[in-house]
Order: structure tokens, then sequence, then C-alpha cells
């Protein structure tokens, strides 16, 4: 009789662990190893932000983007990070994902110290390195400045030599190319090496009536998952928040993170620090007006190739605040 008391406590206090267990539902993120979205995700982790706000993150490292949305597209993670101009194209050919903000974080367009260009019409007959291919939306988004501010085309004016971010980085550096567009992180760290700043692409997107406040990049999460679990999905929100508003603000937890920025300079780890932060969207609700002349200039530089069949801002591409 005692055994089976105390096989029968023992089941039961399985039955509330596990219970207990079930009640905090994990979140699978897949993101790049080396991303600068591990900076904010460590942050919610070593904090508890996650558990505050019911949940349980679990990063999931990538080689790649591609890498990442295949294992979002086939269930094995919850949650990716990609700009919201590809969830539009994903929702206009009938795939529901739906956009949290994460960063309005651009690149632009650095040229090498000793470089006598001062504008965009001065890189002719130069060679751009392009992190990205054809399709990159700030080499599109440059294009159309140029064209617009200086009546050049950048595309038969220069040569474009297309590779990834840390092979355009070198580049730059070496003096290999004349000039190049890169990620927001690498251009922190091209300044910081001494490099100069000709043109960044939120200064081209206000030229060009664009608002440049609008966050490019953020969490994707399914459609069926904003329906099914609200308080989760919400729960992400608020935490990637609480992360942003600590990161803003407390120059210690940049001292934490030091040893996962790959920062070789202080020069470097201020200048990423600074860049991140300028890249913290306001809160509150996209602005989908702002948003959708986004979308329609792409529309317009990129066509189907890039936008696929979105030619106008599907409904739903954006969290709204009473999901």
């Amino acid at each position: 009789m005692t055994l089976l008391k105390s096989l029968g406590g023992a089941l039961a206090a399985a039955v509330l662990t596990t219970t207990a267990w079930a009640e905090t539902p994990v979140l699978r993120a897949s993101v790049l190893k080396f991303g600068t979205v591990n900076w904010e995700l460590n942050t919610i982790k070593h904090h508890g932000f996650d558990a505050a706000n019911g949940f349980d993150l679990e990063v999931q490292g990538v080689a790649g983007g591609s890498a990442a949305k295949v294992a979002f597209q086939g269930g094995e993670a919850d949650v990716i990070v990609s700009d919201w101009l590809w969830v539009a194209r994903q929702r206009a050919a009938g795939h529901d994902y739906v956009f949290i903000p994460y960063s309005k974080a651009v690149g632009g367009v650095m040229v090498g110290k000793d470089s006598s260009a001062q504008s965009l019409a001065d890189l002719k007959g130069q060679k751009i390195g392009i992190a990205g291919g054809p399709l990159d939306k700030s080499w599109l988004i440059l294009q159309a400045y140029a064209a617009k501010t200086h009546g050049v085309d950048l595309e038969a004016d220069t040569e474009q030599v297309f590779a990834a971010p840390p092979l355009i980085f070198k580049s730059a550096l070496s003096g290999e190319v004349g000039a190049a567009i890169n990620f927001w992180h690498f251009l922190a760290k091209m300044e910081a090496s001494g490099m100069r700043k000709l043109v960044d692409v939120s200064q081209a997107a206000s030229e060009l009536g664009l608002d440049p406040n609008t966050p490019l990049l953020g969490y994707v999460v399914k459609g069926d998952l904003v329906r099914d679990n609200p308080d989760l999905v919400n729960g992400l929100a608020a935490a990637s928040r609480s992360a942003k508003e600590l990161l803003a603000s407390d120059d210690a937890e940049w001292d934490r993170l030091r040893d996962k920025m790959k920062a070789k300079s202080d020069a470097q780890f201020e200048a990423l620090k600074a860049g991140f932060r300028a890249g913290i969207p306001a809160p509150g609700p996209v602005d989908e007006a702002a948003a959708a002349r986004m979308l329609e200039l792409m529309v317009e530089l990129g066509g189907e190739d890039l936008m696929g069949k979105a030619d106008a801002l599907p409904e739903g591409t954006f969290l709204s605040s009473g999901s």
C-alpha cells in the first residue's frame, strides 16, 4: 500500500511537472548564427524576458537566410527574421505570414577615406561592390535616387560586383572596389576602419518620398500562430521591446555582449552599438500608408522578379496591436 501510495505520488508529481512544462510554450527562432539579431535574442534569454512574457525562447543558429526560411516553411521553426517586403510577396502568393518590427537599420554606400567621390555621380566608371544580388533592395533604391538627384544610371555607368557581405567588406577595405554597398553592421565596421559614408539608404529613401522610419526587418511568424496563440506572439513582441529598451539605455549590457559582437577594436564596438541603437524602431504600429509607398517603388524598380504577385500591400502583413 505504501509502495502504491509512493508510486501514485510520484505519478501525480510527474503529471503536475509535465502540465507546468506544457503550459510554457516553446518558441523556436531560426536565425543566422552570427547575425546582429542574436544580440537582442541573447538579451531576451539572459534577462528572462521570454519567461516574463509566458514563453521559452529557443534559438536555432543556421548558416544562411535561406536555411532559416526552409526551416520556417517546413515547420521546424516558429519564427525567423526577414524583411516585410518578403512577407508581402509571400502573402500575395497565398502564404499566411505576419511581420513584427525588429529594426529600421539599413545600409548605404561607403568609399575609401582617400576617395575623391562626393556623390553617387562621382562613381561613374568605378567598380561597386554590392552585398546581395541585382535585386538587392538597397541597390535598387540607390539606383532610383541617383537617377532622380544626379541623372545618373548607376547600373550602366558602373561595374557591379555582387558577393556576400563579408567579401564585400574585405574588398572595400583592400581597395579592390571603389565603393561598397553593404548591410549596416558591416558599414559600421567599415566606417570605424576609416572609410567614409557617401550616402545611406535612409537618406536616399527620404529623397524618393519614402519614410526612413518604416522598419524593414522584423520577426516573421505564421498567421495560424497569431490566431491560435495570440498571447505567445504578443509575448514575443513585448520581450523584443523590453530587450530594445535595455539595449537603448544600458552601456553595461553592451559590455556583456561584446564578445558576441566580434568587434576587433573599440571603434568597431562603439560603431556597432550606435548603429543598433539607431535602428531601433519607435513603439507602436507600422505606418501602413508609408509601407505601401515603399512597396509600390519596389514593384516599379524590381518588378515581378522581386515582388512576385504583390503589386499592393496585402492586408494583414503587419501584426496589429489588437492581435
